[in-house]
């Protein structure tokens, strides 16, 4: 008789996590964004001048000079400026690594307001026909008002505070989440597993918790990525026109819009920010590819 040849052995299906870690465009944004969350936590020690001392007999320093600051309050030290000062003789390295807190600090927080309040604004529209025309018409009028033109606007209103910015950005991108939501919604209730939960007289609550909410996950997760890269460019632009943050503030837009006038002569003053504002927000942006490629199910089954 002739030999059979040994069966192959199964293939060993890769957890998520490890289908995640295996993305490139995972691995080098989430490895940028880890790098600057680094430098954002350790700002303090990083950042060796107070970002907002300044010695205006030590303005327009090139990058890489090392030289004499001397601060308002008469103290006297050599120093090395590693990204030159602006005009008004602040360290420009000391005020993009502090802005890096604010960036942070917006993104993540414009994402989880925007993704619970859209996830709340989906999940009703979705599921309870009654309210889903009102609450859709609602959205689509916030979606024709112009972003950038709204957050001017309601900070010329009420001041730029964190608060003032936070919100200011998070309203326009309610609506999308919402819609994302409310998509995912209507294409799960009609499954049969919803349908015989419903025929079962299952808690409302219950339903949404248990049925539908984990099907949104994927999507809110992919989705959160775009818009905290979106809340961190809209931040830089606001700070950027004079209407974000306090012009003391270190903020990365702050720090570009005072280099702008000299930008011919001494172009570093904008450079340094503006280089790592592009990173951080190709990075986010790399991440929610990578994210997309691994969670979304149509993606999911080219690798498998």
């Amino acid at each position: 008789m002739p030999e059979t040849a040994d069966p192959a052995p199964p293939r060993r299906r890769r957890s998520l996590p490890a289908k995640v870690l295996a993305n490139t465009s995972v691995r080098l944004g989430g490895g940028f964004l880890c790098l600057l969350l680094l430098m954002a936590l350790a700002a303090p020690w990083l950042g060796t001048i107070d970002p907002t001392e300044m010695d205006p007999s030590s303005g327009n320093l090139l990058p890489f000079t090392f030289g004499e600051f001397n601060s308002l309050s008469g103290e006297t030290f050599h120093h090395f400026f590693l990204m030159g000062t602006d005009s008004l003789g602040r360290d420009i390295w000391s005020r993009t690594v502090y802005g890096a807190r604010v960036s942070l600090v917006v993104g993540v927080a414009v994402s989880v307001v925007t993704l619970v309040l859209g996830l709340a604004i989906g999940l009703l529209a979705g599921y309870f026909r009654r309210l889903d025309g009102v609450v859709m018409r609602l959205m689509d009028g916030v979606m024709a008002i112009p972003g950038i033109l709204f957050a001017v606007s309601l900070v010329a209103m009420f001041g730029g505070s964190m608060a003032t910015v936070i919100l200011a950005i998070t309203v326009p991108e309610i609506p999308r989440v919402a819609r994302l939501v409310r998509s995912v919604v209507l294409s799960v209730r009609e499954e049969p597993y919803v349908e015989a939960a419903i025929a079962l007289d299952t808690p409302t609550w219950k339903l949404m918790l248990r049925h539908i909410l984990p099907n949104a996950v994927a999507p809110l997760v992919i989705q959160a990525t775009y818009v905290c890269a979106a809340a961190i460019l809209v931040e830089a632009i606001l700070s950027f026109l004079g209407v974000g943050l306090p012009a003391e503030t270190a903020t990365w837009g702050n720090i570009m819009a005072e280099g702008r006038a000299q930008f011919n002569q001494f172009p570093h003053n904008v450079l340094f920010p503006g280089v790592l504002l592009a990173l951080t927000v190709l990075s986010i942006n790399m991440l929610g590819d990578g994210l997309r490629d691994t969670l979304d199910p149509k993606f999911n089954k080219r690798g498998e």
